[in-house]
């Protein structure tokens, strides 16, 4: 009988999971699953709902706000060892953002609903996840005012 294949060694070595303690890679890894996207296929719309966050292995992805009556302005690109979306996390659970491939895109997708019943049920896990999509978050803002005030001069 074949062994069977977990995405667990990919996840460890991401940067956004560096140190995860082992039972808690072990929880992640249950509501994983790869995924591929080809340029013009939408990952996330604003309004849908966010079920799932993604880490990227491969590929850029825009990250787009479309203001009324004009088009989409790229907010921010990620690529390769970048994760995509936290609205997954908050109530109401929509994406507030668009995120279309700009090329092909290599992602694990992490299932939101698994990852929020987990998050739950174990504390210590929800406290690692909430802390590590923190920094992401702030970082994230971080670089999006550097962006504004570069805009205004």
């Amino acid at each position: 009988m074949g062994e069977i294949m977990t995405l667990e060694p990919i996840l460890r070595v991401h940067p956004f999971l560096k140190d995860m303690p082992q039972p808690f890679m072990d929880l992640l890894t249950g509501c994983a699953m790869n995924e591929r996207f080809e340029p013009g296929h939408v990952i996330a719309k604003a309004g849908d709902s966010a079920d799932k966050f993604y880490i990227i292995r491969e590929g850029r992805v825009a990250i787009e706000v479309i203001p009324p009556g004009s088009g989409g302005i790229i907010v921010e690109t990620l690529a390769d060892g970048d994760v995509l979306g936290w609205s997954w996390m908050f109530e109401p659970h929509q994406w507030i953002l668009d995120a279309i491939p700009l090329e092909p895109v290599r992602a694990i997708s992490l299932d939101g609903a698994c990852l929020r019943k987990k998050m739950e049920s174990d504390h210590d896990f929800g406290y690692e996840m909430l802390n590590r999509f923190t920094k992401l978050m702030l970082g994230r803002i971080k670089a999006l005012r550097k962006q504004l005030i570069e805009n205004v001069r």
